[in-house]
């Protein structure tokens, strides 16, 4: 699976916008936690409306293939966001973030610049679920480029 370029990006999902006008919620059957406050949860993200099934089916099978109790022991359910509508870090381009079509989880785990002998999700017992985001069309950016486990974003094939 690769990369979509900005260009392919704006060709499927349209151009950006601050308001999210391409937005709809997408139902997550477990609560995720937000990272930054744990004493917040949330059971719905918003995404983009042509990957709402995608990250509902997703997240899904994340908790048919590991329970709810293994999801909280893995920090799977840290959730680091979805929609902002911002550029790339450290770059002019627009991150996938902006459509709504990118996820970052246990983001403390999974730094940007973790490569896999540190991070997290680079770990065994998370191949499961990269498999899961990668059989639904959406890739691990860890696994592609060794670097920003927690992301996970629309790929194409």
């Amino acid at each position: 699976m690769k990369q979509y370029s900005i260009q392919e990006m704006v060709a499927k999902y349209g151009k950006p916008n601050q308001v999210g006008t391409y937005l709809a919620y997408a139902k997550i059957p477990f609560p995720l936690v937000i990272a930054w406050d744990t004493s917040v949860t949330v059971t719905r993200i918003r995404c983009h409306k042509l990957e709402v099934a995608n990250v509902e089916a997703i997240f899904n099978e994340i908790l048919k293939v590991y329970g709810l109790d293994k999801i909280k022991a893995l920090n799977i359910h840290l959730f680091g966001g979805c929609f902002n509508y911002r550029a790339i870090r450290g770059g002019s381009s627009w991150s996938r973030h902006a459509w709504g079509t990118a996820i970052d989880l246990d983001p403390a785990r999974n730094q940007l610049h973790q490569q896999g002998d540190s991070a997290q999700f680079a770990k065994k017992e998370y191949t499961a679920m990269l498999n899961i985001f990668e059989s639904h069309g959406w890739l691990s950016l860890g696994r592609l480029s060794n670097y920003d486990w927690m992301h996970f974003e629309v790929g194409k094939k």
